[in-house]
């Protein structure tokens, strides 16, 4: 029996995608504390780091498919999917491919949304180049883009002690991602056929790209919502910096998105 088949009253799962820096388990860890056991969370790290190096053959369908391997390994016809950064592009192209498997879809900053404006394409041009310098400038040169001009962004939060083993593979990891968005077609016309709600959280001090992404995403998917937290960026994004606050909205829209869903089956 499919989870989509279960009762109403069955807990609503929920697959998580983390952006490109730290995996699933830290990245959502303060956010799913919150959420405790009103959800079936499965977490979903990303396709370019299931090796040491990337795979070969890496692109964007690779980690649109593992979304979709991992759902139906656990057995979920339909569920609310959540990304972040690159986490958040991924769970855009699944929904592009994909939109009758989704209940809802929360995105915090996708990186990238599709086929770029030509403000968006000097934007990415930058960031393309960033990721051409030498592995010790390159993490701190990608934090200062994702911010708005004079605002110094916070380090990522690193467990003590040494570095983990994790962090050797990012450099090479997200220049294979950067590689894959540039090849990637992304039929954005798609986005119009998924008819359930899309929420997009948007940090106040993270650059104007995320802003520009998030009123184009509003012309294009029919139940759209975004909210701006002030004095968050996409390194101090709210499902690590305001849990409690951002556990609440997902918990409520998520739930809302369900009984939508409920009220549709019994008119049908």
């Amino acid at each position: 029996m499919k989870m989509d088949d279960l009762a109403a009253n069955e807990k609503p799962v929920v697959l998580f995608v983390p952006g490109g820096v730290m995996p699933g388990d830290l990245s959502y860890e303060s956010l799913l504390r919150v959420l405790g056991d009103r959800i079936h969370a499965i977490i979903k790290d990303l396709e370019v780091y299931s090796q040491d190096a990337p795979p070969s053959g890496y692109g964007l369908d690779m980690e649109v498919e593992g979304i979709r391997r991992v759902a139906d390994a656990a057995g979920v016809n339909r569920f609310h999917l959540v990304g972040y950064s690159a986490g958040g592009a991924f769970s855009l192209a699944f929904t592009s491919k994909y939109p009758e498997r989704l209940k809802s879809l929360s995105l915090i900053e996708p990186a990238w949304i599709g086929a770029l404006t030509p403000e968006d394409a000097a934007d990415w041009a930058e960031l393309n180049r960033l990721t051409t310098l030498p592995p010790d400038e390159q993490m701190q040169a990608f934090m200062r883009w994702q911010m708005r001009p004079g605002v110094q962004p916070r380090s990522i939060p690193m467990p003590p002690g040494p570095l983990p083993p994790w962090m050797a593979k990012r450099p090479a990891g997200m220049q294979a991602i950067s590689r894959a968005f540039n090849k990637y077609h992304l039929d954005q016309d798609r986005y119009r056929l998924m008819d359930r709600p899309v929420y997009f959280a948007l940090g106040s001090l993270s650059t104007r790209y995320y802003e520009r992404a998030a009123q184009r995403l509003a012309g294009l998917f029919p139940d759209f919502q975004m909210e701006e937290y002030e004095g968050r960026s996409h390194f101090d994004p709210p499902h690590r910096a305001e849990p409690e606050r951002f556990g609440r909205v997902l918990n409520a829209f998520w739930v809302h998105a369900e009984a939508a869903i409920t009220v549709e089956k019994l008119r049908s």
